[in-house]
Protein backbone atom coordinates (compact mmCIF):
# COMPACT_ATOMS: atom_id res chain seq x y z
CA UNK A 1 0.00 0.00 0.00
CA UNK A 2 1.09 3.90 -1.11
CA UNK A 3 1.68 6.03 1.89
CA UNK A 4 -0.35 9.07 1.79
CA UNK A 5 1.50 12.19 0.43
CA UNK A 6 2.79 14.91 3.01
CA UNK A 7 0.38 17.42 2.96
CA UNK A 8 3.53 19.90 3.97
CA UNK A 9 5.61 19.71 1.06
CA UNK A 10 5.10 19.51 -2.47
CA UNK A 11 5.03 16.08 -3.59
CA UNK A 12 6.69 14.99 -7.26
CA UNK A 13 6.44 11.59 -8.69
CA UNK A 14 7.71 9.95 -12.07
CA UNK A 15 5.53 9.57 -14.43
CA UNK A 16 5.32 5.88 -15.56
CA UNK A 17 6.13 5.85 -19.23
CA UNK A 18 4.30 4.33 -21.71
CA UNK A 19 3.53 4.87 -25.93
CA UNK A 20 0.13 5.75 -25.61
CA UNK A 21 -2.02 7.61 -22.35
CA UNK A 22 -5.61 7.14 -22.03
CA UNK A 23 -7.74 9.33 -19.84
CA UNK A 24 -10.80 8.98 -18.85
CA UNK A 25 -13.19 12.23 -18.41
CA UNK A 26 -14.79 12.85 -15.14
CA UNK A 27 -12.88 13.29 -12.34
CA UNK A 28 -9.82 12.77 -13.80
CA UNK A 29 -9.82 15.19 -16.71
CA UNK A 30 -12.24 17.27 -15.74
CA UNK A 31 -15.40 18.30 -13.37
CA UNK A 32 -18.49 19.30 -15.45
CA UNK A 33 -20.40 21.51 -13.37
CA UNK A 34 -23.59 21.89 -14.23
CA UNK A 35 -26.71 19.56 -14.87
CA UNK A 36 -26.58 18.99 -18.38
CA UNK A 37 -25.74 15.74 -18.42
CA UNK A 38 -28.34 14.63 -15.84
CA UNK A 39 -31.09 16.46 -17.20
CA UNK A 40 -29.94 14.24 -20.27
CA UNK A 41 -30.91 10.91 -18.57
CA UNK A 42 -33.70 12.24 -17.25
CA UNK A 43 -35.30 13.51 -20.31
CA UNK A 44 -34.28 9.95 -22.02
CA UNK A 45 -36.42 8.23 -19.20
CA UNK A 46 -39.49 10.63 -19.77
CA UNK A 47 -39.10 10.11 -23.21
CA UNK A 48 -38.42 6.81 -24.06
CA UNK A 49 -38.96 4.86 -21.16
CA UNK A 50 -42.14 6.86 -19.12
CA UNK A 51 -41.16 7.22 -16.20
CA UNK A 52 -40.15 10.25 -14.22
CA UNK A 53 -36.90 9.30 -12.63
CA UNK A 54 -33.48 10.62 -11.82
CA UNK A 55 -29.84 9.06 -11.64
CA UNK A 56 -29.21 10.35 -7.55
CA UNK A 57 -28.89 7.95 -5.12
CA UNK A 58 -27.38 5.78 -7.62
CA UNK A 59 -23.65 5.38 -6.94
CA UNK A 60 -22.55 6.05 -10.46
CA UNK A 61 -18.62 7.55 -10.13
CA UNK A 62 -17.31 4.80 -11.92
CA UNK A 63 -20.18 3.32 -13.89
CA UNK A 64 -20.46 4.11 -17.67
CA UNK A 65 -23.85 5.87 -19.18
CA UNK A 66 -25.57 2.19 -20.11
CA UNK A 67 -25.15 1.00 -16.20
CA UNK A 68 -26.07 3.77 -14.68
CA UNK A 69 -29.43 4.25 -17.44
CA UNK A 70 -30.18 0.50 -16.81
CA UNK A 71 -29.73 1.03 -12.63
CA UNK A 72 -32.37 3.97 -13.14
CA UNK A 73 -35.09 2.79 -15.20
CA UNK A 74 -34.78 -0.58 -13.66
CA UNK A 75 -35.06 1.06 -10.13
CA UNK A 76 -38.25 2.68 -12.01
CA UNK A 77 -39.89 -0.92 -12.79
CA UNK A 78 -38.69 -0.56 -16.12
CA UNK A 79 -37.74 -4.49 -17.34
CA UNK A 80 -34.79 -5.65 -19.61
CA UNK A 81 -35.89 -6.42 -22.48
CA UNK A 82 -37.80 -3.37 -22.51
CA UNK A 83 -34.68 -1.67 -21.37
CA UNK A 84 -32.71 -3.33 -24.62
CA UNK A 85 -35.40 -2.44 -26.63
CA UNK A 86 -35.48 1.17 -26.19
CA UNK A 87 -32.07 1.74 -25.70
CA UNK A 88 -30.75 3.14 -28.83
CA UNK A 89 -33.54 5.79 -28.64
CA UNK A 90 -32.32 6.09 -25.15
CA UNK A 91 -29.14 7.08 -26.41
CA UNK A 92 -30.28 9.02 -29.07
CA UNK A 93 -32.07 11.39 -26.70
CA UNK A 94 -29.18 11.35 -24.61
CA UNK A 95 -27.37 13.02 -27.04
CA UNK A 96 -29.39 15.19 -28.32
CA UNK A 97 -30.22 16.72 -25.23
CA UNK A 98 -26.34 17.39 -24.63
CA UNK A 99 -26.20 18.60 -27.78
CA UNK A 100 -28.69 21.48 -27.06
CA UNK A 101 -27.23 22.34 -23.48
CA UNK A 102 -23.93 21.96 -24.70
CA UNK A 103 -23.06 25.58 -23.93
CA UNK A 104 -24.21 25.36 -20.61
CA UNK A 105 -21.48 22.70 -20.09
CA UNK A 106 -19.22 24.62 -16.97
CA UNK A 107 -16.08 22.56 -17.16
CA UNK A 108 -13.59 22.86 -14.53
CA UNK A 109 -10.28 20.91 -15.36
CA UNK A 110 -8.41 19.34 -13.04
CA UNK A 111 -5.37 20.07 -11.68
CA UNK A 112 -2.11 19.34 -13.38
CA UNK A 113 -3.72 18.35 -16.84
CA UNK A 114 -3.28 20.65 -19.18
CA UNK A 115 0.61 21.07 -17.95
CA UNK A 116 0.66 16.98 -18.63
CA UNK A 117 -0.96 16.95 -21.44
CA UNK A 118 1.26 19.66 -23.30
CA UNK A 119 4.24 17.49 -22.04
CA UNK A 120 2.87 14.44 -23.24
CA UNK A 121 2.36 15.88 -26.49
CA UNK A 122 5.77 17.91 -27.05
CA UNK A 123 7.02 14.37 -26.53
CA UNK A 124 5.39 12.61 -29.03
CA UNK A 125 3.09 10.17 -27.24
CA UNK A 126 -0.18 9.08 -28.35
CA UNK A 127 -3.39 10.25 -26.39
CA UNK A 128 -6.68 9.19 -26.04
CA UNK A 129 -9.88 8.62 -23.60
CA UNK A 130 -11.50 6.09 -22.54
CA UNK A 131 -15.01 7.29 -20.45
CA UNK A 132 -17.94 5.34 -19.65
CA UNK A 133 -19.63 8.57 -21.07
CA UNK A 134 -21.21 8.23 -24.37
CA UNK A 135 -19.31 9.35 -27.06
CA UNK A 136 -20.87 12.52 -28.28
CA UNK A 137 -21.42 13.43 -24.81
CA UNK A 138 -17.78 12.82 -23.99
CA UNK A 139 -16.38 14.61 -26.41
CA UNK A 140 -18.70 17.67 -25.86
CA UNK A 141 -17.51 18.10 -22.22
CA UNK A 142 -13.43 17.81 -23.51
CA UNK A 143 -14.50 20.45 -25.92
CA UNK A 144 -16.12 22.54 -23.10
CA UNK A 145 -13.01 22.09 -21.31
CA UNK A 146 -10.74 23.61 -24.16
CA UNK A 147 -8.90 19.92 -24.30
CA UNK A 148 -10.06 18.46 -27.44
CA UNK A 149 -7.01 19.13 -29.61
CA UNK A 150 -4.42 16.88 -27.07
CA UNK A 151 -6.78 13.71 -28.11
CA UNK A 152 -6.84 11.85 -31.63
CA UNK A 153 -8.98 8.59 -30.72
CA UNK A 154 -11.77 7.75 -28.31
CA UNK A 155 -13.85 4.71 -26.86
CA UNK A 156 -17.18 5.23 -24.92
CA UNK A 157 -20.01 3.47 -23.57
CA UNK A 158 -22.12 3.45 -27.13
CA UNK A 159 -20.83 0.10 -28.01
CA UNK A 160 -19.14 -1.04 -24.60
CA UNK A 161 -21.23 -1.09 -21.36
CA UNK A 162 -18.20 -2.56 -19.19
CA UNK A 163 -15.73 -0.41 -18.33
CA UNK A 164 -12.80 -2.92 -19.27
CA UNK A 165 -14.50 -3.71 -22.40
CA UNK A 166 -13.81 0.21 -23.27
CA UNK A 167 -10.34 -0.48 -21.95
CA UNK A 168 -10.11 -3.05 -23.77
CA UNK A 169 -11.27 -1.15 -26.81
CA UNK A 170 -9.04 2.08 -26.35
CA UNK A 171 -5.92 -0.60 -26.24
CA UNK A 172 -6.68 -1.94 -29.68
CA UNK A 173 -6.36 1.41 -31.47
CA UNK A 174 -3.59 2.32 -29.99
CA UNK A 175 -2.53 -0.73 -31.51
CA UNK A 176 -3.99 -0.27 -34.69
CA UNK A 177 -2.33 3.26 -34.81
CA UNK A 178 1.29 1.81 -32.72
CA UNK A 179 1.72 -1.56 -33.20
CA UNK A 180 1.16 -4.59 -30.57
CA UNK A 181 4.56 -3.84 -28.82
CA UNK A 182 3.44 -0.79 -27.13
CA UNK A 183 2.60 0.23 -23.83
CA UNK A 184 -0.37 2.10 -22.47
CA UNK A 185 -1.18 3.35 -19.61
CA UNK A 186 -4.53 4.24 -18.65
CA UNK A 187 -5.28 6.98 -16.15
CA UNK A 188 -8.72 7.35 -14.26
CA UNK A 189 -10.29 8.60 -10.78
CA UNK A 190 -12.05 5.54 -9.29
CA UNK A 191 -11.37 1.97 -8.24
CA UNK A 192 -13.56 0.96 -11.17
CA UNK A 193 -10.63 2.26 -13.69
CA UNK A 194 -8.27 0.20 -11.52
CA UNK A 195 -10.24 -3.02 -11.90
CA UNK A 196 -10.81 -2.56 -15.44
CA UNK A 197 -6.94 -1.94 -16.14
CA UNK A 198 -6.48 -5.03 -14.22
CA UNK A 199 -8.90 -7.32 -15.97
CA UNK A 200 -6.88 -6.07 -19.75
CA UNK A 201 -3.40 -6.64 -17.85
CA UNK A 202 -2.72 -2.99 -18.33
CA UNK A 203 -0.97 -0.55 -16.04
CA UNK A 204 -3.33 2.00 -14.70
CA UNK A 205 -2.74 5.49 -12.73
CA UNK A 206 -4.90 6.32 -10.30
CA UNK A 207 -5.92 10.42 -9.65
CA UNK A 208 -7.60 11.65 -6.79
CA UNK A 209 -9.37 14.52 -7.97
CA UNK A 210 -12.91 12.88 -8.32
CA UNK A 211 -14.95 11.59 -5.56
CA UNK A 212 -12.71 8.71 -4.21
CA UNK A 213 -9.44 9.87 -1.41
CA UNK A 214 -5.88 8.90 -2.35
CA UNK A 215 -6.27 6.39 0.35
CA UNK A 216 -8.82 4.66 -0.79
CA UNK A 217 -7.51 4.56 -4.13
CA UNK A 218 -3.77 3.53 -2.69
CA UNK A 219 -5.33 1.07 -1.41
CA UNK A 220 -6.25 -0.85 -4.21
CA UNK A 221 -2.29 -1.10 -5.73
CA UNK A 222 -3.28 0.91 -8.21
CA UNK A 223 0.85 1.58 -10.21
CA UNK A 224 0.78 4.96 -9.58
CA UNK A 225 -1.16 6.94 -7.27
CA UNK A 226 -1.36 11.14 -7.04
CA UNK A 227 -3.79 13.35 -5.80
CA UNK A 228 -3.13 14.90 -8.84
CA UNK A 229 -1.60 15.73 -11.93
CA UNK A 230 0.84 19.06 -10.67
CA UNK A 231 2.58 16.10 -8.70
CA UNK A 232 4.49 15.17 -11.57
CA UNK A 233 6.38 18.59 -12.11
CA UNK A 234 8.93 19.87 -9.42
CA UNK A 235 8.20 23.49 -8.68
Amino acid sequence: MQLAPDKSAPRRVVLPQADAYVFDIDGTLLIAKGLVHWNAFKQAMREVYGVEATIDGIPYHGMTDLSILRAAVTRAGVDEKQFTASLPAAIEIMNREVEINRSRIVPQVCTGIVRLLESLRREGKLLGVASGNLENIGWAKIEAAGLRSFFSFGSFSDRAERRADIFRNAREQVEQKLGTATRTLFIGDTPSDVHAAREIGAPILSVSTGTFSFDELSALSPDVCVTHCGEFFSE
